[in-house]
């Protein structure tokens, strides 16, 4: 029986030598093209995708390399290779800031910890929102890690509450930017990488008129979010 995944390497190696012709004839777009070509019938491919990344990424088609970040991110999961996952996922936010890697990063959460249950898509309802003051909802359907993106994308300051019945955590924004947290008597990257397991119970967030003290410092909320993932992933080795 022939296996469904294994790639027809002859053929890929072949397209990447074609891209690599094209690429010293300066021909950036018919090399993507022909990589494309060979992509149809290898679309489980790394090599193909990752050299589509760096050709679209060094030739100005951000967009494009973004959305094969991503697809790479998820052929990486299922390989259970989590640190290229999260580099990728990571380029993806970097080149095209609009997009969402929320569902990626709850995927790579998921996948290290086969035990948690993927809720229906059916079931997914959107943040309840009160007042015009307060996001609030059930962690079940919806990821802390959307809830953050929606936090950041609407530049708002205040406290995230999440609390299940194992443990509660509170994450500090300034502008949708992650300054602080605290979970139990951890408090800063400590406690942020505890909240970040966090997969059941409730969140709620409130405005604050008041900016909070920066006791996390990091360049974005999406390199946090990843180097406590791989924080969490170290310490459990």
């Amino acid at each position: 029986m022939k296996d469904a995944n294994k790639e027809p390497v002859g053929e890929i190696e072949t397209a990447l030598l074609d891209a690599e012709l094209f690429i010293k004839y300066g021909s950036p777009d018919r090399a993507m093209k022909r990589l494309k070509t060979a992509l149809e019938r290898s679309p489980r491919s790394i090599s193909l995708r990752e050299r589509l990344r760096e050709i679209a990424a060094s030739h100005k088609h951000p967009e494009e390399a973004a959305r094969h970040c991503l697809a790479l991110a998820s052929l990486y999961i299922e390989r259970d290779n989590f640190d290229a996952a999260h580099d990728r996922l990571l380029e993806a936010k970097q080149l095209d800031n609009r997009i969402s890697i929320a569902s990626g990063l709850e995927a790579i959460r998921r996948a290290r910890h086969p035990e948690l249950k993927s809720e229906p898509a059916a079931k997914i309802q959107p943040h309840s929102v009160k007042a015009g003051t307060t996001l609030a909802g059930d962690l079940s359907f919806i990821g802390v890690f959307d809830v953050i993106q929606a936090i950041e994308n609407s530049r708002l300051t205040g406290i995230l509450m999440l609390t299940n019945n194992a443990q509660a955590g509170h994450v500090f924004f300034n502008d949708g930017q992650i300054v602080g947290a605290k979970s139990g008597k951890l408090t800063a990257g400590e406690a942020f990488r505890q909240i970040v397991e966090i997969t059941g119970g409730s969140f709620d967030f409130q405005n604050s008129a008041q900016s909070f003290p920066i006791t996390i410092e990091a360049p974005s909320n999406t390199h946090l979010i990843l180097d406590s993932l791989r924080q969490v992933d170290e310490e459990k080795v």
